[in-house]
């Protein structure tokens, strides 16, 4: 479920220390809590290009009890349900090797230790998830955009490792996804490139919004990027 208040960094570590400070009141320092961060999440705390996010993906390594504390605190503050969840780990871009390529982050209430995901396994996660509606793309070109700023920029190379340690091949990702970061790193023009992605991508979530609401079709995970690309024609011809 999505929230209508967007997390912010700011917020977002808020919502964290409370969560730690509960779980150590209930369980106190001798059990061991993770968290990794990944997604819009993982954007926020790494770069500055995003301002917010509206759901918070994450891979939790700790007792079952976990959830029942998130629920507290998304009472507490009167968040959603699910404000903090492991949804993302039935998707196409979940592997347990991602794990050990997670960085430390924070530990708060020195019980619960966050850790995320940026740079090359970042990207390599968006490609693969590679979502037109969302921010996956955006996010791919905001990332290259601040590592090349903070003078560690990400090569086709470094990407391409980070695909193949997370998903055996670069060829895995799908044909349309790989000329996409290719072009993008030949042109190397990120900050128009992330104007126009975004753009992009507004106008296919209006578009998916709208036929939802005129439920001429089913749409799934896996028909999603083809009714777009066909709506995109469409609108193409009758321009």
């Amino acid at each position: 479920m999505l929230s209508d208040r967007p997390f912010t960094k700011q917020n977002l570590d808020m919502y964290l220390r409370e969560l730690a400070k509960e779980f150590r009141k209930r369980y106190g320092k001798s059990v061991p809590a993770e968290i990794i961060l990944v997604g819009g999440a993982a954007v926020l705390v790494n770069y500055g290009f995003r301002e917010k996010t509206y759901d918070m993906d994450a891979i939790i390594t700790t007792a079952s009890s976990m959830k029942d504390i998130i629920n507290y605190i998304g009472d507490k503050f009167d968040l959603p349900t699910g404000w903090l969840n492991t949804d993302f780990m039935n998707t196409s871009s979940y592997t347990p090797r991602i794990i050990p390529f997670s960085k430390y982050y924070r530990t708060f209430s020195n019980t619960i230790t966050i850790r995320t995901i940026s740079a090359e396994y970042l990207v390599a996660m968006k490609l693969k998830s590679g979502r037109m509606y969302k921010y996956d793309r955006s996010d791919i070109i905001g990332i290259l955009l601040e590592q090349k700023r903070m003078g560690d920029p990400l090569t086709l190379d470094r990407i391409k490792k980070a695909v193949c340690d997370l998903y055996d091949a670069y060829d895995n990702l799908n044909d349309e996804i790989r000329q996409f970061i290719e072009q993008a790193l030949k042109d190397g023009k990120y900050e128009e490139l992330y104007a126009k992605v975004r753009e992009f991508e507004k106008e296919n979530r209006a578009a998916l919004i709208q036929l939802h609401k005129g439920q001429q079709k089913a749409i799934t995970t896996d028909n999603v990027n083809d009714i777009l690309t066909a709506l995109r024609k469409k609108k193409e011809k009758q321009n």
